[in-house]
């Protein structure tokens, strides 16, 4: 098999993603290289799926970082949480730009901030 770099580039951020993708469900926490691999590859594989579009991957550069909550996170900013990677891995990851094969054709995805707390689930009203 002859591939050309960027198909070899492609093949290692693979196979580093489903590393992650396996030590993710184990619950080890992902280290930065891991984390950076398992974002890649979930943009790469939804992108190719046509799951989302850029837009509804990232989220809207206008709207301040702390305001960034719920719906106006990307989808590519909900893949990993805190929790699931060791500490200081989110500071280290304050930009990700994937380049992914949409059905519309290549496309660079910019995520920020794309590792957060996760969002807590709505507290249910009291009944009366």
């Amino acid at each position: 098999m002859h591939l050309i770099p960027s198909e070899q580039e492609k093949l290692l951020l693979s196979v580093a993603g489903m590393l992650a993708s396996y030590r993710k469900e184990r619950g080890i926490k992902l280290n930065y290289p891991e984390a950076v691999a398992y974002i890649s590859c979930w943009v790469i594989e939804e992108a190719r799926a046509g799951s989302y579009t850029v837009d509804q991957m990232m989220s809207d550069p206008s709207i301040p970082l702390d305001d960034r909550k719920g719906d106006t996170q990307g989808e590519g900013e909900r893949v990993l949480t805190t929790d699931d990677v060791m500490e200081g891995v989110p500071e280290m990851l304050d930009i990700l730009q994937i380049e992914a094969t949409f059905p519309d054709g290549r496309k660079l995805v910019t995520l920020y901030d794309p590792i957060r707390a996760p969002i807590p689930a709505p507290v249910p009203a009291p009944s009366s």
